[in-house]
């Protein structure tokens, strides 16, 4: 019977305590080359949160990691090089977002998302971005919206 196990870690820097090495103890893993296996698959994703999904067969002691992509959110946040969101939203600007970066977050976000194309990832990248505080293209995100509702991106999309 396999243990699955859910976590949220560092990119590039899980680490043998919690919430791994507690988890995995008691299971008798190889708790360090787990560790190492997560660091090496989520190193891209350096200072992020990403979750991960172990599949633990306990009898043999194999496992399969299934590495998730972090939220939008963090995507973005990594991209402008801020810490966190504004905050107050609707008065406070912290950033701005190119077309051409959220175009990059929305196809890594390519089989988590609800949308069925790429206009609809990216609409979804500019509406998180609205809801942090962050303009895209030096325009607030509601008028993107409509831009890229009316086609004016299409270009753009069919490139990417």
């Amino acid at each position: 019977m396999a243990e699955v196990l859910e976590v949220l870690v560092d990119g590039g820097k899980a680490t043998a305590g919690p919430p791994l090495g507690p988890a995995l103890g008691p299971m008798g893993m190889n708790i360090m080359e787990i560790v190492k296996a997560i660091n090496d698959r989520t190193k891209s994703f350096e200072g992020m949160k990403v979750p991960v999904k172990l599949v633990i067969d306990t009898k043999t002691k194999s496992y399969t990691i299934e590495i998730g992509t972090p939220p939008t959110s963090a995507l973005i946040l990594k991209e402008i090089g801020a810490e966190k969101g504004s905050g107050e939203a609707g008065k406070t600007r912290i950033g701005n977002l190119s077309i051409a970066q959220a175009i990059r977050i929305a196809n890594m976000k390519a089989d988590v998302t609800l949308a069925k194309d790429l206009k609809g990832r990216v609409l979804e990248v500019v509406g998180t971005s609205l809801s942090m505080g962050i303009t895209v293209d030096g325009k607030n995100p509601k008028d993107i919206t409509a831009e890229i509702r009316a086609g004016k991106y299409d270009k753009a999309f069919a490139k990417a």
